[in-house]
């Protein structure tokens, strides 16, 4: 069995998915002291700037900046996260390893197909841990995680619910920015819709999602089934 059970485990599909899209709740919920993981499906060994050990590096320093307790890649092949029984058993055993309670991956519906490809494959996963009879090769025990939770990393959905981040979304901004290979330009970069402002443009999603509570910022985030919220009936936050 893992050494380590984590309150909150995060998928994404390349180094940095996870910190565009929800990088501020970690920070919250770290410095709250819930022990968080991070597991990237792919080396991102198709991105169009940096490498795969540059990638890697600045992986560990975002992790570090956020608190990240755990942070792991399965080396799925980028750009080739299709539905595959191979595939999902190695998300099952992570999952399975490390016990979280609850569960993030990116929402379906991004302009990246990979992104979309990542939530079906964890989707999957998250159902098979929890099947006694499901086989897993490590020999890891069953596991049901209580929620799975999808955020959101290009797009801008409405969401099911919103986490106020308010006083740690400068932790978030020094995550991404320690993806020097990915969101800053140089004379040697190859154009992507990164190196164009985007953390700017997360930061304003942030910023928006936060208006629409009352707060300074706000992460959003979608699921399937319904949340409970503890609201009075006026609506004042417990």
């Amino acid at each position: 069995m893992a050494e380590i059970t984590l309150d909150i485990l995060a998928f994404g599909a390349h180094a940095d998915d996870v910190e565009i899209g929800m990088g501020a709740s970690i920070a919250k919920y770290a410095k709250l002291g819930k022990k968080i993981g991070i597991c990237d499906l792919s080396n991102a060994e198709l991105s169009s700037n940096g490498t795969v050990e540059i990638r890697k590096k600045e992986a560990q320093i975002a992790a570090d900046i956020l608190g990240v307790t755990v942070r792991e890649t399965i080396g799925l092949p980028d750009r080739g996260l299709f539905p595959n029984p191979e595939y999902i058993r190695k998300i099952t055993e992570v999952i399975r390893k490390y016990r979280p309670k609850l569960v993030f991956a990116p929402y379906f519906q991004d302009r990246h197909p990979d992104h979309g490809q990542c939530a079906r494959l964890v989707e999957e996963a998250v159902f098979s841990a929890g099947i006694k009879k499901y086989a897993s090769e490590d020999g890891f025990e069953p596991h049901r995680v209580k929620n799975l939770y999808f955020y959101m990393i290009n797009g801008f959905h409405e969401p099911d619910f919103v986490i106020d981040v308010t006083g740690y979304m400068d932790k978030k901004i020094e995550s991404l920015n320690a993806y020097a290979s990915q969101f800053i330009k140089d004379e040697k970069t190859f154009n992507t819709p990164l190196v164009n402002g985007y953390i700017e443009t997360i930061e304003a999603r942030e910023r928006l999602f936060g208006k629409e509570v009352e707060v300074a910022y706000a992460e959003g985030f979608k699921r399937k089934k319904p949340v409970i919220i503890n609201l009075d009936l006026f609506g004042e936050r417990e």
